[in-house]
């Protein structure tokens, strides 16, 4: 296998990883919020941030790197076009992405809090939960942006 072809594939595992554990995390947050179990979202909240440590981190350090070998190996720009428009969404999507990180923590952190004195989850919990929500949709949409993207390859 050549470089280029390595690079490809690491780039495309690296892409389905930020699409799939976003889509993922959110999924099970979800659910386990729905459910108003303290003990359940803290032990989902735990979950989710170790996953966003392996996989998402990973995938977040990988993804310029390999990006960026392929567009110098094809002879592409790396600011403008397509490429430059998907580093903008890529930023987009950092933004969104580190608060909801910190989110996380807390969420985990005031429902084991609630489970350790058998209180209800108190309303700094449902705020940053509607927060987590909201941050979530552009941070998606960006990652579908840059998947078609990165697909599409739209001479821009």
């Amino acid at each position: 296998m050549d470089l280029q072809t390595l690079l490809k594939v690491a780039h495309v595992v690296g892409a389905a990883v930020l699409l799939g554990t976003g889509a993922g995390i959110a999924f099970f947050m979800l659910m386990a919020h729905r459910a108003r179990d303290p003990a359940l979202i803290a032990h989902t909240a735990s979950i989710v941030v170790l996953a966003d440590t392996v996989f998402t981190a990973s995938a977040v350090v990988l993804q310029p790197m390999t990006g960026a070998a392929l567009a110098h190996l094809a002879g592409y720009p790396l600011l403008s076009g397509w490429i430059g428009l998907s580093l903008v969404l890529y930023v987009v999507t950092g933004l969104c992405w580190l608060p909801v990180v910190w989110i996380q923590l807390r969420l985990r952190d005031l429902a084991r809090q609630a489970v350790a004195t058998g209180a209800p989850l108190p309303g700094q919990y449902f705020r940053l939960f509607r927060l987590w929500f909201l941050l979530g949709f552009p941070a998606f949409a960006a990652v579908l942006g840059i998947v078609w993207l990165m697909v599409a390859k739209p001479n821009l």
